[in-house]
């Protein structure tokens, strides 16, 4: 019979372990993360706020990226973790509309989206980034569907990859895209607007961070240039 732990306490002291290892490791790029904390009243976002602060203060010049759950029914918790300002906020859209009921029965679609426009409309400082899988069964016209709900979204950076089966009793692979059909989303993804898309079988979340930070740095101050110069001309 499969039985369900509650989940361990939050170590108040991993804010302060965090920013030790970051300092340790010398890291220019840190990727902060969690599994959904349902559990807790908050869904985490305080200690997303204390983990962020504190790496910040121990490492100034170090960049940071949150990927965060989705604080369902949380409320406005989720705001707890942009008032630490961190410079990505990335929440995962996963996948289509018509998948979620299948795929991801415990969010919604819609909740997800607003989490990251809200975010933009409060910070427009932070870069905010999305991912989907690919694989699962959708169908192009639903994914194009979901770039322009990313686009209305604000939402600067797209990241597409292939889904992969861990074992079989997770949802099933549907398909396997071919590179060209990677690179043509991509292409699509990139005349929709987005300041910077990652579309590659190989391509995750975290993929390359640290490289695509520097990158959205710079397509935004090219954005802000000329929109500059439109301006004096």
């Amino acid at each position: 019979m499969l039985t369900i732990d509650k989940p361990q306490p939050l170590d108040p002291f991993e804010p302060y372990k965090i920013s030790v290892a970051v300092k340790k490791l010398n890291l220019n790029h840190v990727v902060i993360t969690s599994v959904d904390r349902d559990d807790l009243p908050d869904g985490g976002s305080n200690h997303f706020y204390d983990v962020i602060v504190s790496t910040k203060q121990r490492n100034p010049k170090t960049s940071i990226e949150v990927l965060t759950p989705d604080f369902l029914r949380k409320g406005d918790a989720y705001k707890k973790v942009i008032e630490a300002k961190p410079d990505v906020f990335n929440h995962n859209i996963e996948t289509v509309p018509s998948l979620y009921r299948k795929v991801r029965p415990g969010a919604r679609y819609f909740s997800s989206l607003d989490l990251l426009k809200n975010t933009k409309q409060i910070d427009s400082n932070i870069f905010t980034k999305s991912g989907i899988m690919v694989g699962l069964g959708e169908k192009k016209d639903e994914i194009l569907q979901v770039m322009d709900d990313l686009i209305s979204a604000k939402v600067d950076f797209l990241t597409i990859g292939q889904y992969l089966q861990p074992s079989p009793k997770h949802f099933p692979l549907e398909k396997y895209y071919h590179p060209d059909e990677f690179k043509e989303l991509g292409e699509i993804a990139k005349s929709k607007g987005f300041l910077l898309v990652s579309s590659t079988p190989l391509t995750r979340s975290s993929y390359h961070a640290d490289e695509d930070f520097r990158k959205l740095k710079t397509q935004r101050l090219k954005i802000n240039a000329s929109g500059l110069s439109k301006k004096i001309n």
